[in-house]
């Protein structure tokens, strides 16, 4: 048996819903995995991964079997790694996702659809990369005992994300560590009344709210120092007629919502990356992904 699993990248956080709202992004990772003798991993086009027992997508295989109590003597995996590493974009949850539903199917589908959802995200830590990335559309969600309780919608296919993705990583336990310990309360309900604004206006096209929905006092204010000309990239995109910018997921990705109508803001953006001299910066217009994980199976 072939399974061939593919998972959209995903944004986190959406500015003030840490830990809580994410969304996928027409960018996919595809991972080719087959029962084998022994580990072979290995990467088709050029990005460097773990090529022993150390990958992701494998542990989470391995992990799963071991859960099942089903001996694992080794498997063939081949990925395409379209989503950047350590970029804010859901590279691990995509790797994870792929892991878990490639195993289920493997060992002949012991697992629902939500049993993946629930394992994913208490894998991570959290589900919103791992919830939209299995589910598509934007997710609002949260984990209580190992459950996650969530609701989803979908994506308008009128909106636009543009995806500026610096040339450096930025782990999220760097990203993690540079947060406070504690928040006022003042701060608190700043960012509950902003995240649930994101969700409800996303729902109802209300895009006129989301510069506002997209503030945060949480976390940004504290990461955008660890990713230099962030900030004056932020303000470049809204200057161009972005609804809102925030940092996705842990950064360094800069994540703009723009309008399809906004023809010319890819254009305009890039050229003012080019003269601020991040020229190695990268620019995505991706659209929005409301199908989700999915996957193949051959004989």
């Amino acid at each position: 048996m072939r399974v061939e699993i593919t998972v959209p990248a995903t944004s986190a956080n959406m500015g003030a819903g840490f830990d809580s709202l994410g969304l996928a992004l027409g960018m996919r990772n595809r991972v080719v995995m087959e029962p084998w003798d022994g580990v072979d991993i290995a990467s088709l086009d050029g990005t460097q991964v773990p090529p022993d027992q150390n990958n992701l997508v494998y542990k989470t295989a391995k992990y799963l079997f071991d859960i099942c109590g089903r001996p694992l003597p080794g498997l063939r995996i081949r990925q395409e790694n379209a989503i950047p590493m350590a970029r804010g974009l859901g590279s691990s949850s995509a790797c994870i996702v792929a892991g878990l539903m490639g195993a289920n199917c493997l060992l002949g589908s012991p697992l629902s659809r939500e049993d993946i959802i629930h394992m994913a995200a208490t894998m991570e830590g959290h589900p919103d990369n791992s919830t939209p990335a299995i589910l598509g559309g934007q997710v609002t969600a949260a984990i209580e005992n190992g459950r996650v309780f969530y609701c989803r919608q979908e994506l308008r296919d009128d909106l636009r994300f543009a995806a500026i993705i610096p040339d450096f990583e930025l782990k999220t336990s760097a990203a993690r560590a540079a947060l406070p310990g504690e928040v006022s309360r003042k701060d608190g309900v700043f960012n509950l009344s902003r995240a649930a604004l994101m969700a409800m206006s996303l729902a109802g096209g209300q895009y006129e709210n989301l510069r506002v929905a997209a503030q945060d006092r949480l976390h940004q204010p504290y990461r955008l120092g660890l990713i230099p000309g962030g900030a004056a990239a932020m303000d470049c995109a809204l200057e161009f007629g972005a609804y809102c910018a925030y940092i996705s997921g842990a950064g360094s990705t800069i994540m703009a919502m723009v309008g399809t109508g906004n023809a010319g803001f890819a254009q305009r953006l890039r050229c003012w990356l080019d003269g601020q001299g991040l020229s190695a910066w990268r620019l995505e217009l991706l659209e929005p992904d409301n199908r989700g994980a999915e996957l193949l199976v051959t004989e």
